[in-house]
């Protein structure tokens, strides 16, 4: 008997990427109120929400934004960042990534998305896989963000699976202590599998293979 009866992914990071596109929309809303961004405190956003990694930028700000301003400062960067988005295409999409969810198909697992981005479905659509997975689970039906296990909880739910039969793929810390907190094991790539945040810590999706008769 396996051990696990779905698996869900983290989309950037795991599935494709799309940190660099993060990283010029933050860069270029935070040069127009002068706040300083580079790449460390973007290393701070990974797994976090909008408005939180919002707060993040908002450390080095001097002077005080209401809600309303700051709600449209998150929609700045979303425009810049859903422009870049649209150069995206299935080459954006490995084939050890898709070769990998085929073959995860074939050995009758279910498959989802479990992402604090509410551009999730723009970003499936673009690389190919609108409509490829069971389940999505995003921004878009979350309030709170990783590492709290609100996003990979309600994946479940979408699937019908108990928590202890998903096994839930990170590439961020907070993505696998969500996933921890949510009663599933964690399956690491990238920073995370580099921090032994895992339960399996892995040198790439394909990885997945060999944990998932």
């Amino acid at each position: 008997m396996r051990d696990f009866d779905a698996v869900i992914f983290d989309l950037d990071g795991v599935i494709c990427y799309t940190d660099e596109y993060h990283y010029q929309a933050w860069k270029a809303m935070a040069d127009s109120i002068g706040v300083s961004f580079d790449r460390e405190i973007n290393n701070r956003l990974r797994g976090v929400s909008r408005m939180a990694s919002l707060d993040i930028i908002l450390e080095k700000y001097h002077g005080e934004l209401s809600e309303a301003e700051k709600e449209e400062l998150a929609d700045q960067k979303n425009e810049i960042y859903k422009k870049l988005l649209a150069q995206m295409s299935p080459a954006d999409l490995s084939d050890e990534v898709k070769s990998t969810l085929d073959e995860l198909r074939r050995r009758s697992y279910q498959l989802a998305i479990g992402s604090s981005s509410k551009n999730a479905p723009f970003i499936l659509r673009q690389i190919g896989l609108g409509e490829y997975f069971d389940a999505v689970s995003d921004g878009n039906n979350i309030t709170r963000s990783k590492p709290d296990p609100e996003v990979f909880e309600k994946a479940a739910k979408m699937l019908w699976v108990g928590a202890k039969r998903c096994l839930v793929v990170e590439d961020a810390v907070s993505g696998a202590e969500a996933a921890h907190k949510g009663g599933m094991k964690a399956a690491c790539v990238g920073d995370a599998s580099r921090a032994g945040a895992g339960d399996y810590n892995m040198k790439s999706v394909k990885d997945l293979l060999e944990i998932l008769p």
